[in-house]
C-alpha cells in the first residue's frame, strides 16, 4: 500500500466509528440506529485492516475481545428483552417511556431534546444491536483477512 493511504486511513477510520457512534446513540430520534451504527463501525475498522493487514492494524482485536463484546450485545438484547416481557407482557415491550423521575434534569438539559427521556428502552436497544453487529461483521473481516491459502506444499 502507499505512504499517502497509510497516512491518512487510521483518520478516516476514527472518524467512521466516531459517525457510527452517533448514528447508534442518536437512532430513537433520527434516522438510522443500531445496525447502520454498528455498520459504520467496523467499516473503520475493516478499512484500518485492509491498508495496514491483519497484523499491522492499529485496530487490532483479539479472539477474547471480540468473544466478550459480542456476547455482552446478545446477553444485553436478550435482558431487555425479557424486561419487557416481565414488565409488560410482550417481549421487547418498551417499558419506562416515562424517565423524567430517573434521569436527572442536567443531563436533559445538555442532550436538549425533549424526548431524551421518555424513549424508554429503544435507545439502549440500538446500543446492544449496534454492539453486535459490529463486533460480527469486523470478525467476518478479520477471519477472512487471516485465512492463508493453502499450497501444495503446506498440506505436504
Amino acid at each position: 500500500m502507499s505512504q499517502i493511504l497509510k497516512l491518512i486511513a487510521l483518520p478516516i477510520s476514527i472518524i467512521l466509528m466516531c459517525m457510527g457512534v452517533m448514528t447508534i446513540l442518536g437512532g430513537h430520534i433520527t434516522p438510522g440506529g443500531g445496525f447502520q451504527g454498528g455498520a459504520m463501525i467496523a467499516s473503520g475498522v475493516i478499512l484500518s485492516i485492509l491498508v495496514y493487514g491483519i497484523g499491522n492494524s492499529p485496530l487490532e482485536f483479539s479472539h477474547t475481545y471480540i468473544e466478550v463484546l459480542e456476547s455482552v450485545g446478545a446477553l444485553g438484547y436478550i435482558v431487555l428483552g425479557l424486561v419487557g416481557l416481565f414488565a409488560g407482557g410482550f417481549f421487547l415491550y418498551n417499558v419506562g417511556t416515562d424517565l423524567n423521575n430517573v434521569v436527572p434534569a442536567f443531563i436533559q438539559t445538555i442532550f436538549h431534546y425533549p424526548d431524551v427521556s421518555n424513549a424508554g428502552i429503544i435507545p439502549y436497544l440500538n446500543i446492544f444491536v449496534g454492539l453486535k453487529v459490529f463486533v460480527g461483521l469486523s470478525a467476518i473481516i478479520i477471519a477472512f483477512a487471516g485465512f492463508k491459502k493453502l499450497t501444495e506444499e503446506d498440506v505436504d
